[in-house]
């Protein structure tokens, strides 16, 4: 069996059509009709462009343009016309199409390029765009920690390493933090924008275009901020979906790592929130179930968003140099990526704004007498004892608070004295939560006054994330 008979971009060299199997093997249409908007565009902007380096007449290149908003309409509204289309890739369909409607001057459109530099130069496109997008969503994400912590400031919580208790702190600091995580990931999703605002556009197949075009003018029409410097290079160049994927891989672990606090939050044997009905399920046995899907889902998709990351290192790794079909398998994990982190990003902002935090739990974690033994450490420095022998002083008293079934808070004063001579009376302001929380004033600490400028700050660059997505 042979292909189905369609105008071929490139068959005259050929004597049989190829195989059924293998063409549909080798098509990308079903994936790569993604960057229509984009062939679009950039078909409209060569028609210009050879218009003004006099390979069209003006007129010729009007109708081109015309021609190809009529495709675009027809694309937005017909959507059966695109699903039974069988061509070979993106810019195969819009060439079909556009000699459909234009005949001879159709085929005119492809003078002086390749398919090579158009897929870079698209999925250049694609590539901004989509970063727009999701770094839209995580405004949406940022936007929701600012306001738990706003709306929680003041509430204390213990905070952990190893998963043990470690020393206090503020909910919103903890807010706070994952909210840092993700402004690193807007910044992160920027720079990959920034790496794919150049325009492979006259690059030709390798070696440039013959025909005198202002590559400068083409580029700027495309919305980029430059051209691309090697034409070699420009063709086979996939470093910005790689740093676009190391962005959205980041991201999602980023998300994960939420994800895993949430869930154990949610526990029984944390219950510091409670989950909100719109982005929980229950059991089918077990009536009784609240689960945290969202949370979970989440953590699981985070895996896939990694495997697209090393899908596209694995091609890219061992290709020579220009162009090469491999490349056609950059699409498809980049936009399965781009897919998956913009649902969890939204999901993720939703399901934390709708999240309730229990104070009273959060309060009462948080008076752990634990929490404050690097207080009392910190209370024998002030007295002059350098602090590795503070530090052991301290460990022997947990110790024996231990054995004999007290919290350090329980402890008499003379039994402390027995350890040092010179824990005296104000030791008991020392072993408060409110001093521990209040001690930690520094730039990025969690004392209260603190967190109140670390989250005036931190709403600033919200503001300035949702100026320029």
């Amino acid at each position: 069996m042979t292909a189905p008979e369609s105008q071929k971009m490139w068959g005259g060299r050929f004597e049989r059509a190829p195989d059924a199997s293998f063409y549909e093997f080798e098509r990308s249409w079903s994936f790569d009709r993604r960057m229509l908007p984009q062939e679009l565009a950039l078909d409209r902007a060569w028609a210009r462009a050879i218009a003004a380096a006099g390979i069209l007449t003006n007129e010729e290149g009007e109708r081109l343009v015309a021609a190809l908003d009529e495709i675009e309409a027809r694309a937005k509204s017909d959507v059966a016309w695109l699903d039974a289309s069988k061509a070979e890739d993106v810019h195969h369909f819009a060439e079909t199409a556009l000699i459909e409607k234009l005949g001879p001057l159709g085929a005119k459109l492809h003078t002086g390029r390749s398919r090579n530099e158009m897929v870079a130069t698209e999925f250049r496109m694609y590539v901004k765009e989509a970063v727009r997008e999701i770094r839209g969503a995580l405004g949406l994400l940022v936007r929701a920690i600012a306001a738990q912590a706003k709306a929680n400031l003041g509430i204390p919580m213990p905070g952990t390493t190893h998963m043990q208790h470690a020393q206090p702190l503020l909910l919103s600091h903890w807010l706070l933090a994952h909210g840092e995580a993700f402004q690193r990931d807007a910044e992160r999703l920027a720079a990959a924008a920034a790496g794919a605002d150049a325009c492979p556009l006259g690059s030709g197949a390798l070696t440039g275009c013959a025909f005198p075009l202002d590559r400068k003018a083409l580029a700027r029409d495309l919305g980029f901020s430059r051209i691309t410097a090697n034409s070699l290079d420009a063709v086979s160049d996939r470093d910005f979906a790689l740093e676009t994927l190391f962005a959205l891989a980041t991201l999602a672990m980023h998300l994960s790592r939420l994800a895993e606090d949430m869930v154990l939050f949610a526990s029984p044997e944390f219950g510091f929130i409670e989950l909100p009905d719109e982005y929980s399920t229950g059991s089918s046995l077990m009536p009784q179930k609240k689960n945290p899907d969202a949370w979970e889902l989440i953590r699981g998709k985070t895996g896939r968003i990694y495997g697209s990351l090393f899908a596209l290192l694995t091609t890219c790794k061992g290709l020579p140099s220009s162009y090469q079909r491999d490349l056609q398998e950059d699409k498809e994990p980049l936009f399965a990526a781009h897919d998956q982190a913009l649902a969890m990003t939204r999901i993720a902002a939703a399901a934390l704004a709708a999240t309730k935090f229990r104070e009273a739990r959060l309060r009462e974690a948080a008076q752990d007498p634990a929490l404050v033994a690097t207080e009392v450490a910190d209370y024998l420095v002030a007295q002059g004892i350098p602090f590795r022998e503070a530090h052991e002083i301290v460990g022997k008293v947990l110790r024996a608070a231990e054995q004999d079934g007290k919290s350090i808070r329980e402890m008499p004063l003379e039994r402390l004295k027995q350890f040092s001579p010179l824990f005296g009376r104000d030791l008991s302001t020392v072993l408060t939560l409110e001093s521990a929380l209040a001690r930690r004033g520094v730039a990025g600490g969690t004392a209260p006054g603190a967190v109140r400028a670390a989250l005036a700050d931190f709403n600033a660059r919200i503001a300035k994330l949702e100026e320029n997505p």
